[in-house]
């Protein structure tokens, strides 16, 4: 029975000291096909992980902001062809951080650029280019107000992102950044309302996602999973915050993260992507239109970004990205078993989701491991349930 086998593969890996704790839960059109749990979600006190056990989902936020902004496209609230300094004037005279100096852009960051990860806006770190030290600086900043008075919030972030010079003209190439973050603000904007509220109208109600939030409130607290991280000595627990985010959950943010900062349960995500794969239908309901999933699920990055993109992230051989998710291309690249037109996308503490059209399989993945992404046990896995049920 693949239950049981999963099961097992996630026993042995815990044994080796890979996880904590995890479960997996597989749909075959539409319907359960396989779960599985082991471990803790609390080493400490020896609580299990469960099935409704809540993981901060980080970047497995970035396909519902997709689908946000697709929400706002199909009612004509969003052209993708529309320069984001419309909406956030903090991208304004924009300036790309060039080997002579900063100069300006050839043309303004469009809301594509946002949703195929080719406006130039990256993540934090020590690179030679000046976005990324300063971008750094800025989630320190970030990090350092979280629990003040004078938080910085969802548009304002996304401000201070637009005047920090971008690493690369927009458009010319391809690198994970904060894009989704910007996008979130952009449909706050839009919306007129606040980022979450937006969502959980628009899906987390009808979808009946009722652990999901950028917050995890004090009677649920019990059930949010501990975070950890590998060490010479074995797994050790984690208590920072990373990308603005809090790792205790503890209250509703000012930043709402459109790029990481959700929390949700295996059950709550299966439904948003059981959605996807019907679609953009819910227990009879019509959350998306068919034709916006369509478009939604088939995106690709043009020749020259997908060179970038396979030079940057080869662990993603065979692989497209497009509205802020993976989508296959070339299964025969890729580092395990695969279908063409499969997509989804995972999280920094190793969540992961995918969904396969053509064979009609979704796997989600929960686990809280630092720097975690998609793991060998992910692939390993993803193995087991191709090899019985594509």
């Amino acid at each position: 029975m693949l239950s049981e086998k999963l099961k097992q593969e996630l026993i042995r890996s815990i044994e080796r000291g890979e996880v904590a704790g995890a479960n997996i839960l597989i749909l075959k059109d539409g319907k359960e096909a396989a779960y599985a749990q082991a471990g803790y979600a609390d080493l400490e006190q020896k609580r299990l992980f469960e099935r409704d056990t809540i993981t901060r989902i980080y970047s497995m936020t970035k396909p519902v902001t997709s689908a946000a902004a697709m929400a706002l496209m199909e009612r004509g609230l969003l052209d993708l062809g529309a320069n984001v300094q419309e909406f956030l004037p903090g991208f304004q005279n924009a300036m790309v951080a060039g080997e002579e100096g900063l100069i300006p852009v050839r043309r303004p960051v469009r809301i594509q650029d946002l949703l195929q990860m080719t406006s130039g806006l990256v993540y934090g770190g020590a690179a030679p280019c000046i976005s990324y030290p300063e971008t750094e600086k800025l989630f320190e900043e970030i990090k350092a107000k979280l629990f003040g008075e004078e938080p910085l919030g969802t548009v304002e972030i996304a401000n201070r992102l637009g005047q920090i010079p971008l690493a690369f003209q927009p458009g010319s190439a391809w690198q994970y950044g904060t894009s989704a973050d910007v996008l979130g603000a952009v449909i706050e904007v839009i919306s007129g309302k606040r980022f979450g509220e937006f969502l959980r109208e628009t899906f987390f109600e009808p979808l009946e996602m009722e652990d999901t939030a950028f917050y995890v409130p004090k009677e649920k607290q019990p059930r949010l999973a501990k975070v950890y991280e590998r060490t010479a000595e074995g797994l050790a627990l984690y208590t920072q915050s990373h990308l603005g985010i809090m790792n205790s959950m503890e209250k509703q943010p000012a930043f709402e993260s459109g790029g990481a900062g959700l929390a949700s349960t295996m059950d709550d995500y299966s439904h948003f992507a059981a959605m996807l794969m019907a679609q953009g239908r819910y227990k009879g309901r019509e959350i998306l239109k068919s034709q916006t999933v369509r478009f939604m699920t088939r995106a690709e990055l043009l020749s020259w970004q997908q060179e970038v993109f396979d030079h940057n992230w080869d662990s993603l051989g065979g692989y497209t990205y497009g509205n802020l998710m993976r989508v296959a291309k070339e299964p025969g690249k890729t580092f395990f078993m695969a279908t063409e037109g499969e997509y989804g996308w995972d999280g920094w503490l190793g969540d992961y989701f995918s969904n396969s059209p053509k064979n009609g399989i979704t796997i989600l993945i929960s686990q809280q491991l630092r720097d975690a992404g998609t793991t060998s046990l992910t692939r390993r896995l993803k193995n087991m349930v191709w090899s019985e049920l594509a």
